[in-house]
């Protein structure tokens, strides 16, 4: 398992995306931060509130060849390090995760306006049997 942190600057907020990867799966969870963070925060970040993180289901993630000598490792890095932002197999898991989320913020808020129209109509029900009940 491969974790891997990105900040990076999304206007008006620092945003720092996980991407975890299990074999050939990758998981993405989104943090927003509000001013730039500096190392210190990030470290007490990770260790605090890593398991509090909600990752997004898997995406399918090829595996990429690793290289073999250290000079090409070296561009490796040097690539990585140069890229901003978030790739875009991060960006399909985030756009899952907000689906799924959205979808359950939909069913619950329908339950809960379904609960408050029973009640009231329970509650009319009730008003109306005690207007009747002397007759």
């Amino acid at each position: 398992m491969e974790t891997r942190l990105t900040v990076y600057f999304e206007e008006p907020f620092w945003v720092g995306v996980f991407e975890r990867t299990e074999g050939k799966k990758l998981y993405v969870a989104k943090v927003t931060f509000g001013a730039e963070p500096n190392d210190a925060l990030l470290d007490e970040y990770v260790l605090n509130s890593y398991d509090e993180l909600t990752f997004s289901p898997a995406v399918e993630s090829p595996i990429k060849e690793k290289a073999d000598n250290r000079k090409r490792r070296f561009k490796i890095v040097k690539n990585a390090v140069r890229e901003v932002g978030v790739g875009t197999k991060a960006q399909q898991a985030l756009k899952l995760q907000r689906d799924l989320q959205k979808t359950e913020r939909k069913a619950e808020s329908k339950q809960k306006r379904e609960e408050e129209a029973e009640r009231k109509f329970a509650q009319k029900q009730q008003k109306k049997k005690e207007k009747h009940r002397g007759h």
